[in-house]
């Protein structure tokens, strides 16, 4: 039934008894939804949880990131794991960035299980990722697996693994998802983004002779060109509580390996994460989200400044912070939060090798980190060894979209992708803000693009995944930022 009112002047406005006001006033209860409780129920609120846990390992540990064995004598500051729950009604994700190099999937599987039966959040709305930092424990991986049965075999016990590190991480992550899970309570998100300049560069050169080198060397007279972009976006979200900043997600394209040296350090995150809660307070969490960064490192092969330290590394991270401090005064809040993911599992193709080249590869072991072989042939011999522990010729990687609201997303990946994999993504996502996040559930090393490849390099060898993998991956997630957009 249609209702028609014609609205009178006052003049000619006709008597209407007590029966009629009656009426009238129950048909206004009706239409507005009030009458017999039915008024139309709010859009959830947005809740967060937030939990950290402190990974460091005992000093003594080997470190990763290298080509040789590198013991830990300190720490410079502390890893550290944080872990954020959303949830709106009956939705709910868990995120969880973590202050290591790369979580391998073995691993990852089994946090993902063991906190969704913990939380009954899905499994596949359940991400953990790494930073990449390069100061961090070398805990799983062929290199690892070498070191440690070398050491074995020596001594009968390893002197450097004293503790099972990866249980205790699987351990602690689950519970920081729990805890992050029960501690909810209602927030406002705001988001948007940053420009950042003049801290990332490309590393991959195109050369006078046509070759592509990684840091062929500062002020290098031979260099042409950058032979890829860079991503100076800084995707951006903060979470506040009664109008009060209390947690926020960074995702920026840059390799975590500016501090070097042998003790523990989370490298420039550790900086942002410092100069965020001296702007807010001690209790402020500052997430990290590493974006495509596999061929984006802070070195500037024009100037001679120095590589890697304790004061690049604040250097990095405090002039980040200023960038984010000024862009978060300025983000706008999502005025309707709607929360939704969608995932989706690509096998997606290894390169190939015989077992006689495997045999070959796991032979040279013993040269990597020596000058008995050339770099190139020790960064081989380990990736081969490593697609022969795999066993397969494809490895399963998950790739997850969570929608924020009609606006803005998050993509989650694994691997180090390159540059132009995530700003395709970003390029064609539906949304107008894509956050692009690697390194999530798996490190199955560099994820390089099917150009890349052809060129050769550092990177192309160190790779895992046949030409035309990151490629695959990219399709797959702009297949989900479509499908969250008509969700």
């Amino acid at each position: 039934m249609m209702l028609h009112v014609t609205r009178s002047p006052a003049s000619v406005m006709p008597c209407i008894g007590p029966a009629s006001l009656a009426f009238v006033f129950l048909l206004g209860l009706a239409t507005s939804g009030v009458l017999n409780g039915a008024q139309q129920p709010a859009a959830a609120s947005l809740q967060l949880g937030t939990a950290v846990a402190d990974i460091t390992p005992p000093v003594g540990y080997r470190m990763s990131g290298y080509f040789y064995e590198r013991l830990s004598t300190g720490v410079l500051n502390p890893l550290r794991a944080k872990a954020l729950v959303l949830s709106q009604g009956k939705e709910k994700f868990a995120w969880v960035f973590c202050d290591l190099v790369g979580v391998p999937k073995e691993l990852t599987d089994q946090i993902r299980d063991e906190a969704a039966g913990a939380t009954a959040i899905p499994r596949e709305q359940i991400f953990i990722a790494a930073t990449h930092t390069h100061t961090g424990p070398l805990y799983f991986g062929p290199l690892r697996d070498y070191f440690h049965e070398a050491a074995t075999q020596r001594a009968g016990a390893d002197p450097q693994e004293k503790s099972d590190y990866a249980a205790s991480l699987r351990q602690k992550l689950v519970q920081a998802i729990q805890q992050a899970s029960s501690s909810a309570t209602p927030v406002e998100i705001h988001a948007g983004t940053a420009q950042q300049e003049g801290l990332s560069f490309n590393r991959r050169y195109v050369m006078r002779d046509g070759s592509v080198r990684t840091n062929p060397g500062k002020l290098n007279p031979d260099i042409a060109r950058p032979a890829g972009p860079i991503d100076p976006q800084v995707g951006l979200l903060q979470f506040r509580r009664g109008g009060k900043p209390s947690a926020g997600v960074a995702v920026f394209g840059l390799h975590c390996d500016t501090t070097g040296g042998t003790e523990f350090a989370a490298d420039y995150p550790f900086f942002l994460h410092r100069e965020l809660q001296k702007q807010f307070s001690d209790d402020y969490l500052s997430a990290f989200g590493a974006g495509t960064c596999g061929d984006v490192n802070h070195l500037d092969l024009s100037t001679n400044r120095p590589q890697k330290s304790f004061q690049e590394s604040e250097r990095i991270g405090t002039t980040l912070a200023a960038t984010v401090v000024k862009a978060l005064s300025e983000l706008p809040p999502i005025e309707q939060p709607s929360l939704a993911a969608v995932s989706k599992t690509v096998a997606t193709p290894l390169q190939h090798y015989s077992e006689q080249e495997i045999h070959a590869a796991r032979g040279k072991l013993p040269k990597v980190g020596t000058r008995e072989l050339p770099v190139l042939e020790q960064v081989a011999a380990v990736k081969i060894v490593g697609i022969g522990d795999y066993g397969t010729e494809t490895r399963a990687m998950d790739v997850q979209a969570f929608r924020l609201s009609g606006t803005v997303a998050l993509v989650a990946l694994p691997g180090e992708l390159f540059a132009e994999l995530g700003l395709a993504i970003k390029q064609k996502s539906p949304f107008a803000m894509t956050l692009v996040v690697e390194l999530a559930n798996d490190y199955p090393g560099y994820i390089p693009t099917r150009r890349a490849f052809a060129e050769g390099g550092y990177e192309p060898t160190n790779s895992k995944v046949a030409p035309g993998g990151g490629e695959l991956l990219v399709d797959a997630a702009i297949e989900l930022l479509h499908s969250l957009k008509k969700k």
